[in-house]
């Protein structure tokens, strides 16, 4: 945990990026997924982190009172009011079952009951994970699969929800050790 917390509050972009989510009044609010990862493996495997090659910063926040993507998409505009540099990408996890199946196929889910078990089903182990200041700038971290393979780089499939098909697309697509060599890649399947 002290490693997470270490490489985190080192970095002064990611720090301000959870100062701006914990401020925007967004309920029980998170940031995780793969800027996590770029951040851990850019700076312990890899040439180390940059802000500029971040694709989105994963918001995930918890509210069963509003389900629409319009609500999803006024989060990430409040965000983005905030600090216009990031990629924002708000997701409320309260509302993933009315649009999961449309999307990614397969058969509806079930409503999440928290954050925790909605990050227990992210692609991969590595990026099941997610951080967020308290009132007191401390930082509390979500991971309920642990840090292992996060700060050790090991890219494996988490088989909660992603299919061995979409996960090797995602290893395709995101090549991990190319981007970052010393990472550990176990093939899916």
């Amino acid at each position: 945990m002290r490693e997470l917390r270490d490489l985190v509050v080192g970095s002064g972009w990611l720090s301000r990026a959870l100062t701006v989510v914990r401020d925007s009044g967004l309920p029980d609010a998170w940031i995780g997924a793969g800027v996590l990862r770029d951040l851990v493996w850019g700076e312990r495997y890899g040439d180390g982190f940059d802000p500029t090659t971040v694709h989105d910063v994963d918001v995930v926040f918890f509210d069963p009172a509003r389900l629409t993507r319009d609500d999803d998409d006024r989060a990430t505009a409040r965000l983005a009011a905030a600090w216009a540099e990031p990629p924002w990408q708000a997701r409320n996890q309260a509302a993933v079952h009315t649009w999961y199946a449309a999307k990614f196929g397969g058969d509806p889910i079930a409503p999440y009951r928290s954050v925790a078990e909605a990050v227990a089903t992210w692609p991969e182990y590595a990026t099941a994970v997610a951080v967020r200041l308290d009132p007191d700038d401390r930082l509390e971290v979500c991971a309920p699969y642990g840090l292992a393979d996060l700060l050790g780089g090991i890219w494996r499939h988490n088989p909660a929800r992603v299919d061995v098909a979409w996960s090797r697309q995602r290893l395709a697509r995101h090549r991990p050790s190319q981007r970052w060599p010393g990472v550990t890649v176990i093939e899916p399947g």
